[in-house]
């Protein structure tokens, strides 16, 4: 690991000049770097990432020297898991300029205790009885082989992160939860999930410095590239968080955003997800841009390559929203001559609304004997579907599927879609659709509610639908459909229909909400 003469060389020059030194050495036994400090800590070079990957240490062991004695301090052992050292062991320079006591750490692989490093002590760099090739070698092919057993092929892999104020924690963990099914929605493989209770939140990395050091180190030590966080970051704070992680960083939005990018299958589906990326991206670029300005400019007042750049693809973006826009203000109005034209023919629309993964593809398949995409994920479907529906007394409606809803529904997907969601405004009918047997119902409901809210739709007419009664346990009854005025259903099972059916009629028609029941035909 260190030779007496090393050990004794850099023991007397730090006496000598009072600082720490050290030296960064190879496995051949070479000297790579020298590091001077001062009384106190080094100051870590730049060393690239040779040897980085998972599941791989650096090759380099960071031998150093303390004047007081202190033993490994926690910069140290922040160095030897950030950099992925082999190794950091510190020497205790005496005040003859002798080495002293010896410290050194090394990583260790996960474990069920969740320690990061091992630290052995020695009273002597005489008496080191650890043989550090062996030793090494072992605990890099142990770290190889946990990420191996874990890691699934061609998936990112993630920690996720919630902030909660005191009063907010049952909340905040409901919202991580579901920021796991969102992450599985989008591919990626959840690793961890660490949840901070805070007074107040950090401005400049949302949960705490030391917090945010944790997470790095729990990041490497299970091979994660990726940190999911469960709030909406600040240009501000997402650059901040990647400089002092060196991880991509998400947030709540982005991650929507991706699964949206994923699911969208018609030509406006990815017109308004790319609106609502670019409308996303765009006070980023600006912020990423001004922070590094000062190091593009060409001279005081000059206007340098790197400012002119960023102008251009700001441009370019703003070019871009104005001709999505226009392009969704297209479909906007031929989808305004359809509605007409249903209007006109008398026939009523019925709108399916709900939190996303309620069941309301396999609801409009079950009703309309339609074929659907309808999946166990979130934003399954994310383009309208409209049907026929008959009614036992050969009356026939429009039924229409829309894009699921979900907490803090970021408002650029709402002003993106807002094309699909004008649907909502001709409807007759809203079945608000709910997950009975989800544990967060009733906060679900209430998201629902407040983006109907938002949309101005709270007057229109709407039937809770508690759907999934196949999943109910026999202690847990009806699951409130009865306290909540609801249609307990089945959608997979299809029971519950009559009175589903029963209610909506009587809404559209017997009291008169349909616009012209005279003109209600039958046809094939």
């Amino acid at each position: 690991m260190v030779s007496p003469e090393l050990a004794r060389h850099l023991t007397e020059i730090s006496r000598e000049i009072g600082r720490q030194v050290g030296v960064l050495v190879s496995r051949k036994g070479e000297v790579e770097y020298v590091i001077v400090g001062d009384a106190h800590k080094l100051w870590m070079p730049e060393i690239g990432r040779a040897r980085g990957g998972q599941g791989r240490l650096r090759g380099l062991r960071l031998v150093h020297t303390h004047l007081q004695g202190e033993g490994l301090t926690r910069d140290d052992l922040t160095d030897l898991a950030y950099l992925r050292l082999d190794l950091v062991c510190e020497i205790e320079a005496r005040e003859d300029g002798l080495p002293g006591a010896a410290e050194f750490a090394h990583l260790l692989p996960e474990n069920p205790d969740g320690e990061l490093w091992r630290i052995h002590r020695s009273p002597s760099v005489h008496e080191i009885g650890w043989d550090f090739s062996r030793e090494i070698r072992a605990l890099e092919e142990q770290l190889a082989d946990r990420i191996a057993a874990r890691s699934v092929p061609g998936k990112e892999k993630a920690i996720l992160v919630g902030v909660a104020l005191k009063n907010e924690r049952r909340a905040a963990e409901a919202s991580l939860r579901e920021l796991e099914e969102l992450a599985r929605t989008a591919g990626v493989e959840v690793l961890d999930s660490v949840l901070q209770t805070r007074r107040e939140y950090d401005v400049k990395y949302l949960v705490g410095k030391g917090k945010l050091e944790e997470i790095t180190l729990r990041a490497l030590q299970l091979g994660a590239d990726l940190i999911i966080f469960d709030r909406n970051l600040s240009p501000s704070q997402a650059r901040h968080i990647a400089e002092a992680t060196a991880l991509k960083v998400l947030d709540r939005t982005q991650l929507i955003l991706d699964i949206f990018a994923q699911r969208a299958q018609s030509a406006e589906g990815k017109l308004q997800v790319e609106l609502a990326q670019l409308r996303f991206l765009l006070p980023r670029l600006t912020q990423q841009g001004d922070s590094g300005l000062s190091r593009l400019m060409g001279g005081i007042g000059g206007r340098g390559p790197g400012e002119t750049k960023l102008e251009i693809d700001r441009r370019r973006i703003r070019d871009r929203i104005r001709f999505l826009e226009k392009k969704i203000d297209a479909i906007s109005s031929s989808r305004a001559v359809r509605r007409r034209e249903r209007t006109r023919r008398g026939l009523p629309v019925i709108s399916i609304v709900g939190y996303t993964n309620a069941g309301k593809s396999t609801l409009l398949n079950a009703l309309t004997n339609s074929e659907v995409l309808a999946e166990d994920k979130l934003f399954a479907t994310l383009d309208p579907t409209s049907r026929r529906l008959r009614f036992p007394r050969d009356r026939e409606v429009i039924i229409t599927d829309t894009v699921g809803f979900i907490r803090d529904l970021p408002e650029d997907l709402v002003a993106a879609f807002r094309a699909t969601l004008e649907e909502l405004e001709s409807a007759d009918l809203l079945l608000h659709v709910v997950d009975v047997t989800d544990p967060e119902r009733e906060a679900q409901i209430r998201a629902v509610e407040k983006i109907l809210g938002d949309l101005g739709l709270l007057q229109v007419p709407r039937i809770l639908v508690f759907n999934k009664a196949d999943k109910l346990r026999p202690e847990e009854g009806d699951g409130g459909a009865r306290l909540h005025d609801a249609v307990l259903i089945s959608a997979v099972k299809r029971t519950g229909f009559e009175e589903l059916l029963r209610r909506a009629e009587k809404v559209l028609w017997a009291e008169g909400v349909a616009s012209h029941p005279e003109a209600l035909t039958a046809e094939a």
